[in-house]
């Protein structure tokens, strides 16, 4: 039986703190998501992405560029 390991990031340790610089994306709509100059607490981290918590409380995975590491 494997595990769905991402179903559990929302209980995961946060590994570091970042800060929304802007929600202006060109292909999604995250401006209900992200709240620029929101800090907010990153639970896993890719290349690309950060998976967060964010505005519904749930985990999301955003681009970087999004952000910036306090």
């Amino acid at each position: 039986m494997s595990e769905v390991i991402h179903k559990n990031w929302e209980n995961n340790v946060t590994v570091k703190q970042i800060k929304c610089i802007h929600n202006d994306a060109k292909k999604f709509v995250v401006d209900k998501t992200l709240t620029p100059g929101k800090v907010y607490d990153v639970k896993n981290e890719t290349e690309e992405f950060y998976f967060i918590i964010d505005n519904t409380n749930r985990i999301g995975g955003f681009h970087k560029e999004y952000f910036e590491e306090m």
